[in-house]
């Protein structure tokens, strides 16, 4: 029997094991064993009226009396399945009700075939088996497995409120006390983590969710190693991670410890504050290049604490870093600058703040300040663009001297008044062609107003050139490279920023873009969108 036969086997015992059953921490299973000492393991372990068979890489359990009945094990068709929650390599994650309870369940859904062609149970039972032994508010909760002929199943808690990373992405950057919190709580996590002996090696805010009352609740194990209680082991020998928040001793020892997870910390903080983590580039050598020579920059008006807290956690020598035990463990970390209104005893039962975007008043233009943020736009093509409605223009401009009005006008700061014919149109498209340099971006829609903005992405921003126009349509170009971006999807939550930062917003459905006028003409913008919105709508 082959090794990863073996192993898929190790999987398929353990999870019968726990089938309409409470998950007993205790029990650990070798991830390759042979058949017969797994059976001989899990019946060790098993109540004394039960006893595990294998045949044909199927278990099953066979009462030993027939007055006292095994728990009913759970079946997909107990269960109702909604939306993919999330996709890992070899698993998805659907909402799951159950049916019988109504309680909800995020269902972590595992193929075998793919498993055992992957090699990858070793993972499944590291991840089982740790979640098992997890018991604390900011981890999700493993309540109970199940099977069938091609499939596993993992019941873990539902953090309705989904990744963190969602939110960076929303609101760009958080706020002082936002950011003080939830470093807090994940400071809280890791402690335990590590007390646990477990390394998590991929912490990421992908992998840390957000419960329905907004606290976090980290997730995804998978890759996590459990360093043995009873032997002086602190480092585990395998390639793990995710290439932003992979610390250097990886990628040159190739080997993590407690304090990789230290200075995943410190990349994360650094997002919270900036909205990307610090260390970018093209692809995943530039980056860990980057990370090799500790090459990375704070923006301006990042808040000075959580900086001084980021330069301790990002620390090329893993013995140097806040919080690992050679610099005394975590009470230096929690007792840092940063942290001295936080209240560690009762964080799990506070409420959260307000989610809560930081938008300081940006520096002037500087392209050896502005990074490369281009994925940001990719998701552009999966938004929805209201259809140009431009038969509706109303003529009023009768007597008007359209020709001078046409002369008179600037290709390089278009802007109309919106009243005018269809034959006014034709002829100030007819120039728009022929004199504006934009005009190949927009579909042969006329320009109602242009001018350049910056597009920002927490603390850092990139000029783009807005081009408004009938339909109504906002389109992005890049103005550098001449290149269409995308159009913005249209909100009538279009609104100037209350403080003044000549900033506003478009809202969509996935996201809030924040658009800051160099000019300081946010006021027209809107100004100018609205007229549009009553031309169109009204």
């Amino acid at each position: 029997m082959s090794e990863s036969v073996s192993c898929l086997l190790s999987v398929c015992v353990l999870l019968v094991q726990y089938d309409a059953a409470p998950i007993q921490p205790s029990v650990v299973v070798c991830s390759c064993a042979s058949s017969s000492m797994v059976r001989s393991q899990l019946n060790s372990n098993l109540p004394h009226c039960l006893s595990m068979d294998v045949r044909g890489g199927e278990a099953s359990a066979q009462p030993k009396t027939s007055t006292i009945k095994p728990p009913q094990s759970r079946k997909k068709e107990n269960f109702s399945f909604g939306k993919i929650l999330g996709e890992g390599s070899f698993s998805t994650v659907v909402l799951a009700k159950e049916l019988a309870t109504g309680q909800e369940y995020a269902m972590k859904i595992l193929e075998k075939n793919h498993i055992r062609k992957e090699n990858k149970a070793h993972y499944v039972i590291r991840e089982k088996d740790i979640l098992s032994s997890i018991d604390h508010p900011f981890f999700v909760k493993l309540f109970f497995t199940f099977q069938d002929s091609h499939k596993l199943y993992f019941a873990l808690s539902y953090a309705k409120n989904g990744e963190l990373l969602r939110f960076i992405r929303k609101i760009g950057s958080f706020d002082e006390t936002c950011t003080r919190f939830y470093t807090a709580e994940i400071v809280c996590a890791l402690e335990y983590l590590h007390a646990m002996g477990i390394i998590h090696r991929d912490l990421k805010p992908e992998n840390i969710l957000l419960s329905e009352d907004m606290h976090i609740q980290i997730t995804d194990f998978g890759t996590a190693k459990q360093l043995s209680a009873d032997s002086v082991q602190t480092r585990a020998n395998s390639f793990v991670g995710t290439a932003q928040y992979v610390s250097p001793e990886l990628l040159t020892e190739k080997s993590a410890c407690k304090s990789s997870d230290l200075w995943a910390l410190g990349c994360i903080i650094y997002q919270l504050v900036a909205g990307l983590p610090p260390f970018r580039a093209g692809n995943e050598y530039l980056i860990f290049q980057k990370i090799i020579k500790l090459e990375y920059e704070f923006p301006e008006k990042f808040f000075p604490k959580a900086k001084d807290l980021v330069q301790r956690l990002l620390s090329l020598d893993p013995r140097k870093r806040l919080g690992c035990e050679e610099m005394g463990g975590f009470n230096p970390l929690k007792g840092h600058m940063f942290f001295e209104t936080i209240s560690w005893e009762n964080l799990q039962v506070q409420t959260p703040p307000k989610l809560t975007p930081y938008l300081p008043a940006m520096a002037e233009d500087d392209e050896d300040f502005y990074g490369n943020y281009e994925d940001l736009l990719c998701q552009f093509s999966s938004l929805q663009v209201v259809p140009s409605c431009s038969s509706q223009i109303v003529p009023l401009r009768s007597c008007s001297n359209i020709e001078q009005y046409i002369h008179d006008l600037d290709s390089n700061s278009f802007e109309l008044d919106l009243q005018f014919s269809s034959e006014e149109k034709r002829l100030l498209l007819q120039k728009q062609t022929s004199g504006n340099p934009w005009h190949q971006f927009v579909e042969n829609n006329l320009i109602y107003k242009m001018g350049p903005v910056d597009k920002r992405k927490g603390l850092f921003a990139r000029r783009r050139q807005l081009l408004l126009t009938e339909g109504p349509h906002l389109y992005y170009v890049d103005p550098v490279n001449k290149v269409l971006k995308g159009e913005i999807p249209w909100s009538p939550e279009l609104r100037p920023d209350a403080k003044n930062f000549k900033t506003f917003f478009v809202h969509t459905p996935n996201r809030t873009y924040y658009l800051m006028d160099p000019n300081g003409n946010a006021d027209k913008w809107c100004k100018k969108i609205k007229e549009v919105w009553g031309t169109v709508y009204h």
